[in-house]
């Protein structure tokens, strides 16, 4: 009696589990909660909860609840890799959302393509991952290639003409640093200085010597947030700032300014969306004051790009009323849609082309838009 009894909870607990898992729409993600891309997928990981929260409040995505999973990759490619290969082959997961750094993505594509998982990537822009002719991958940011361009038009009006372009050996760096340089020529900019240097090499103070020998007007650094703040440490040590110091990625991120203090003071950066922009754009308002009530802290433009990737999904879900993922991969690559970073729509090849970044700096201990012209807070300053 006691086995019948037994084996019959057994029964019911399976049974309620498998109905359980039935009304729930799965999301797994590997993000970076340590290593070198912490501060970013650690906001990340912020952002995609809220949208998960927001999503389930309102009944969740056709009338099922959203569980995004969260898996920690420490910043590792391979660790990263295996993760994606053991949600998608062992877990039979039912969507994922990609991990953070254009390098990290760059691991985890050939696994999703191979099972046709749709995937929008929320932290990766090296325009390599578009030329491959992956059909399930989708981008959020503005590819590598655009992101300096309002920086370097910016140049332009302000009469500054030699530039410095430096850039740390991994893929989404040297993919900003060739096309920044390209475009720096497009606009008739003379680039004194071109050179790369070993990812992790903490002491950059022999290029910033070059640049500073060059009498370089505006020193570009391409990398993530290490190098922004090993650039600037650099610049301190050698009593020395140029006209303009912009470095990509690190800077738009609060832990800038938290480890740099003062230091941080006139440093240019691209964001791919500010509070006071996207407060206009969708659900922007709700995402902020949500953000900072939850966890205390002001959202930066990662965690708004992941929780805009799930308004993404959302859309695209809603459009085709299926969970089927070739339909859904369909319903991304022709999307015109709005999101709290703006407008999202890519093309053939899947990369972003609707969306643009915008131009902060550190004024006073904040984050201030400078460019473009019709959205900035504030004028740039230049030393």
């Amino acid at each position: 009696m006691i086995r019948i009894f037994v084996g019959l909870f057994f029964l019911l607990l399976t049974t309620a589990s498998s109905l359980n898992a039935q009304q729930t729409i799965s999301i797994g993600v590997s993000l970076s909660l340590a290593g070198k891309y912490k501060e970013m997928g650690t906001m990340q990981k912020k952002g995609f909860s809220l949208w998960e929260k927001h999503v389930n409040s309102k009944g969740g995505i056709l009338g099922k609840k959203i569980r995004v999973l969260f898996h920690d990759d420490q910043s590792d490619s391979e660790l990263a890799k295996a993760i994606y290969q053991k949600m998608i082959e062992e877990e039979n997961i039912d969507l994922v959302f990609g991990p953070y750094s254009s390098g990290i993505s760059e691991v985890i594509l050939p696994i999703t393509e191979k099972h046709h998982y749709p995937v929008l990537l929320s932290g990766a822009s090296s325009d390599k991952l578009w030329e491959k002719g992956y059909e399930y991958a989708f981008g959020v940011y503005t590819p590598a290639s655009k992101y300096a361009i309002s920086f370097l038009q910016m140049l332009v009006t302000k009469k500054i003409k030699n530039v410095a372009i430096v850039s740390a050996d991994d893929i989404f760096s040297v993919d900003l640093s060739e096309n920044t340089a390209k475009w720096a020529k497009k606009f008739r900019l003379n680039v004194l200085i071109f050179e790369r240097f070993k990812k992790g090499n903490k002491d950059l103070t022999p290029i910033a010597s070059k640049v500073k020998a060059s009498q370089t007007q505006a020193l570009i650094v391409c990398g993530h947030l290490d190098e922004s703040v090993d650039m600037r440490h650099a610049l301190k040590k050698m009593a020395w700032y140029p006209k303009a110091y912009y470095a990509s990625v690190g800077p738009a991120t609060q832990e800038y300014h938290t480890i740099l203090g003062n230091d941080s003071e006139l440093t240019f950066s691209s964001s791919q969306w500010e509070k006071e922009v996207g407060i206009h754009f969708p659900n922007g308002k709700e995402f902020i004051q949500s953000f900072q009530g939850d966890y205390q802290v002001q959202p930066s433009y990662h965690a708004a790009t992941a929780y805009a990737s799930g308004m993404i999904l959302e859309a695209a879900l809603k459009k085709v009323g299926t969970m089927d993922r070739k339909r859904l991969r369909d319903a991304l690559s022709t999307m015109d849609t709005m999101t709290i970073i703006g407008r999202y729509g890519v093309d053939k090849s899947g990369m972003q082309v609707r969306h643009f970044p915008l131009i902060i700096q550190w004024q006073e201990g904040m984050k201030k838009v400078v460019w473009p012209e019709k959205l900035k807070e504030t004028d740039p300053i230049f030393k």
